[in-house]
């Protein structure tokens, strides 16, 4: 069975925000929430920008599912991490915990108000029937029930986000790079580090003594 993953190509990504109204239209998220939201490092050097969408990225090991105490997280056979919010008590440990920020909290107020955590649920709806009312109101629209990829991903006019079978995506990945003639640079060392800055480039391998480790 396939297992869903999004991947953005920062080589692409052109921080248009397409993919940001594209969500907010289609699952009617309530004011104040962006359940994806695009990051641009290095703005307006020439050369250097980059830009990424993010939003939540279905783990494989979530850390979200790891320190919610009411255990309202799941996944689905398709791998997509879903939420229940009728056992969400709004506690704020996900928001802590997921390194990409994507839990969202709708309300603040006084006393550390927060609500009921919302996040991207990769167009997969809740815990409720399939395209019911309930579930659109709850999550947002179930585009994979009705056959379809998430919102985010058709809408991106570059392609730079792609949303879908994590195999398949991998292979497109693949390709792109191969045609670029780029390695580890493409989202790695050098994005992190910058060109000509130490650790620019992945260290390299020291040789081993013939005799094993001294």
């Amino acid at each position: 069975m396939a297992r869903m993953k999004f991947l953005v190509d920062a080589e692409r990504c052109i921080e248009c925000n397409g993919c940001v109204t594209a969500c907010k239209q289609e699952n009617e998220v309530p004011w104040g929430v962006n359940r994806r939201r695009v990051v641009t490092i290095n703005d307006g050097v020439v050369g250097a920008e980059k830009s990424i969408s993010v939003a939540c990225m279905h783990c494989s090991d979530a850390p979200c599912m790891a320190v919610c105490p009411v255990d309202c997280f799941y996944r689905t056979d398709d791998g997509v991490v879903l939420h229940d919010k009728d056992l969400c008590i709004g506690c704020g440990y996900c928001f802590y915990a997921c390194p990409f920020g994507a839990p969202q909290f709708p309300q603040a107020g006084a006393f550390g108000l927060r609500g009921k955590m919302d996040k991207c649920t990769f167009c997969a709806g809740g815990p409720e029937a399939d395209k019911s009312d309930t579930e659109f109101k709850k999550y947002g629209r179930n585009r994979l029930a009705e056959g379809k990829l998430p919102a985010c991903a058709e809408m991106c006019s570059t392609k730079a986000l792609l949303g879908g079978d994590g195999d398949v995506i991998a292979d497109i990945y693949r390709e792109r790079v191969l045609r670029r003639g780029k390695g580890s640079e493409v989202w790695g060392w050098g994005t992190a580090y910058g060109p000509g800055k130490p650790g620019a480039q992945p260290p390299a391998q020291q040789p081993q003594p013939a005799g094993g480790r001294s």
